[in-house]
């Protein structure tokens, strides 16, 4: 299960950068389609259009983010966050969906609970 819980980390640092980078896209496209119009209601609506929809974009990824660094440390609070992020990826079809249902296996998984308590309570795990 270690390896499970490696490349669910290292899947929602990808997943995490990614949505960054589409909110950084997505922003620079908005706010520049309204600058380059140089009509100043237009760069108005425009950045707060372009700032809304890139807040949106960035509110879902920073947990996974977050929590799959934190994951690859064996973090506890880690696993809680990537379990919320995991239902909260259900909702992105397709690959959020599979991501989601990925994260919940693994991380609902009996063997995984008891090696972060295990770590959390300072026991030693097999191969360290």
């Amino acid at each position: 299960m270690e390896q499970h819980i490696t490349i669910l980390g290292v899947l929602h640092i990808a997943w995490g950068a990614l949505g960054i980078l589409t909110a950084m896209i997505v922003f620079t496209a908005v706010v520049g389609g309204g600058m380059l119009s140089c009509d100043p209601d237009a760069m108005a609506i425009t950045s707060i259009v372009g700032t809304s929809i890139s807040f949106c974009l960035l509110l879902p990824c920073l947990p996974g983010l977050i929590g799959g660094i934190g994951i690859l440390k064996y973090r506890q609070w880690a696993r809680i966050t990537l379990l919320v992020a995991g239902f909260i990826n259900l909702l992105i079809v397709p690959f959020g969906t599979i991501l989601g249902i990925y994260t919940i296996w693994v991380l609902m998984n009996i063997e995984v609970k008891d090696m972060f308590d295990n770590r959390a309570a300072g026991v030693a795990v097999k191969g360290e």
